[in-house]
């Protein structure tokens, strides 16, 4: 089955944010009051769902929206050095040539988004949804498949994490995992993804399959 309206996620998906995280996480725990956590550990809590991570760092569900917008904050100065991955670019043209309706539906802000992206590779994508909660992109992928006046069945949410699934999932929509993100693979199979990408080139069998 092909696709109308292809659907990503930002951070693990298109840009390559994870260096950065890491980079800025102590900082942002020391600010917040909740556990350091080491290359060894954040390596390990990459196969963790969100809930867990927060478990495992004494952080509680209420300081999460001022974590992510100290996170979102610190992005505002860097992206500039925070890449796409390497074919995110190449894919995203052949796709929207191909005729795939793009929208970007993620927690970070709209404005750190467009920056990374670029003016150019920005004006492809017909929908924005940014700066929710990390669990709360469900409400926010309904609303794109509404405005794009595209049938559930016809849609993917593309990202890198278990709550990506789940809110595909929620919304009514298939999810598309890929390999290169914050949560490795064998983690998403746990998911059970309707695809799985292993390279952004993969994109473009959602457009002829």
């Amino acid at each position: 089955m092909s696709y109308q309206l292809a659907i990503f996620d930002f951070d693990g998906t298109l840009a390559d944010s994870w260096p950065f995280f890491l980079s800025v996480l102590n900082d942002i725990a020391d600010q917040h009051g909740f556990n350091r956590v080491d290359a060894v550990q954040a390596e390990r809590l990459r196969h963790y769902g969100p809930r867990d991570i927060m478990r495992h760092v004494g952080m509680p569900a209420w300081k999460l929206p001022f974590a992510s917008r100290s996170f979102i904050d610190r992005m505002r100065g860097h992206t500039g050095h925070i890449p796409l991955f390497d074919g995110v670019e190449g894919a995203l043209h052949a796709l929207d040539r191909a005729g795939v309706r793009l929208a970007l539906v993620s927690s970070n802000a709209e404005d750190n988004v467009r920056r990374t992206l670029g003016p150019e590779l920005a004006t492809l994508f017909r929908h924005y949804e940014c700066g929710m909660s990390i669990f709360g992109k469900s409400a926010r992928i309904r609303k794109v498949v509404r405005q794009a006046q595209t049938a559930p069945g016809r849609a993917l949410y593309v990202g890198d994490q278990t709550t990506d699934a789940d809110a595909a999932r929620r919304a009514g929509i298939g999810f598309g995992a890929v390999s290169w993100g914050y949560t490795p693979i064998e983690a998403l199979r746990s998911a059970a993804p309707e695809r799985e990408f292993t390279a952004p080139n993969d994109w473009l069998s959602l457009a002829s399959s």
